[in-house]
């Protein structure tokens, strides 16, 4: 009489199954994406900041002792964290921030 319309338990376990697999592929990509989103932010802000040293020199004609010396000036509005919390190192002999390894 009444026929009941529905999905199989195979049906339903084969989509699981599908939507298993490509989280497995998906998931890796968002994470290393990610990752190289945040060292590419942290290499433009190094060059960011070694831009704004050279400022500095040409400006005041000295070279700044430090990054806070920076934000004092206004060159920065305030002391950059990187993406990965470590921080940037200012090299006063070479009068740099050196891009660091994650």
């Amino acid at each position: 009489m009444f026929k009941i319309k529905g999905f199989t338990l195979v049906e339903v376990l084969l989509v699981i199954i599908i939507i298993g697999i490509l989280a497995a592929v998906v998931i890796p990509r968002i994470s290393y994406s990610k990752t190289t989103a945040q060292a590419a932010a942290c290499n433009a802000t190094v060059s960011a900041l070694n831009a704004q040293i050279e400022l500095y020199h040409v400006q005041e004609g000295d070279w700044p002792l430090g990054i806070s010396n920076l934000t004092a000036a206004d060159y920065i509005d305030a002391t950059p964290v990187c993406p990965f919390n470590t921080t940037y190192v200012y090299n006063a002999t070479s009068h740099r921030v050196a891009k660091h390894s994650h």
